[in-house]
């Protein structure tokens, strides 16, 4: 069965047929992008009993990630039992949360791992996530990727993190990027698919803008940073540009599209910063699963070391904060 964190109220974008009228005439200004980046997180200030809360809400809103070559059934099973219970219950009984149900937003592994993971994570109503459409490089035939994301939904995969053809977007061949999102859309049938638009391999912040529009208007979910393989992963910049092609497309067509950085986001403080910056610019509503993502896997451990010193005065060594 299809799992998801999706507001029962929150419809679905539905696509719309390609109109290079929405991106074709913007033109992103990296400084200006750069210096509005760089007030995140160091010009409103978070402390105390605040960044706790901060910090917990930012649980609620990891992909907890597995996507390595060593990846086996049994490592996948144990980061499905860390997603259930992301706060050790000692930190949990101190801050008080220990009744409310605290997950992460989904598990995301690679296709093979997707029914390992469904089997550790019944009953939790945690959703799980795959990669596929040739993961991370997608530089194979379109047929064998759609097929890739047919398996992957078939052994309950609820959402599908699909990368794109970068080559589409640095040569502007922006029919042929709809036309291939498209026909990924339709292979995840239920499933709700995030478009990784791997921005550090897209040159300019315009490219970063121009391909974010096409995603959305070819039916993504959500827009998704990068791959975390790539030499530049997510950064702020690349993020408020996305974000603000999210407002913009949300205003020009009344759906709202979800965001998700990956990629480098390591620390309990970039948590905090992203944070901010979703709801300065979008507001509270994407300050939940359904609209906003962290793909992390070691942001969770510096996270719950944040809460332990919060709950105790003292920091833990990393060691008793294990993924897996």
């Amino acid at each position: 069965m299809v799992m998801s964190h999706a507001d029962p109220h929150h419809t679905r974008n539905p696509g719309m047929p390609l109109d290079p009228a929405m991106f074709d005439r913007v033109r992103v200004n990296k400084q200006a992008s750069e210096r509005r980046a760089a007030g995140f997180g160091a010009r409103r200030s978070v402390k105390k009993t605040h960044q706790a809360a901060w910090l917990v809400n930012a649980i609620r809103l990891i992909d907890l990630t597995t996507l390595s070559g060593d990846d086996t059934p049994g490592k996948v099973r144990r980061l499905c039992a860390k997603a259930r219970a992301p706060v050790a219950p000692r930190i949990a009984d101190v801050l008080g949360i220990a009744d409310m149900g605290l997950t992460v937003g989904a598990v995301c592994v690679y296709p093979t791992m997707v029914p390992h993971a469904v089997e550790a994570l019944q009953g939790s109503n945690i959703p799980v996530a795959s990669v596929a459409t040739g993961f991370p490089a997608g530089l194979m035939p379109l047929d064998l990727r759609l097929r890739e994301v047919e398996w992957a939904v078939a052994q309950g995969a609820a959402e599908i993190d699909i990368v794109i053809t970068r080559e589409h977007a640095l040569l502007g061949n922006w029919q042929a990027l709809y036309d291939e999102i498209s026909a990924m859309r339709d292979a995840c049938g239920a499933a709700h698919m995030k478009v990784i638009l791997a921005t550090g391999e897209l040159e300019t912040l315009t490219n970063v803008y121009a391909a974010s529009m096409v995603a959305m208007q070819a039916g993504a979910d959500f827009i998704k940073t990068s791959t975390g393989k790539e030499g530049v992963n997510a950064t702020l910049p690349v993020s408020l540009t996305m974000v603000r092609a999210l407002r913009d497309f949300g205003e020009a067509t009344g759906h709202r599209i979800g965001f998700k950085p990956a990629g480098g986001i390591k620390s309990a403080k970039e948590a905090l910063a992203w944070q901010v910056l979703m709801k300065e610019e979008l507001g509270r509503d994407w300050l939940n699963p359904d609209l906003f993502r962290f793909g992390a896997s070691s942001m969770l451990g510096d996270i719950e070391r944040q809460l332990e010193h919060h709950a105790t005065g003292r920091y833990a060594a990393a060691h008793r904060h294990a993924m897996s």
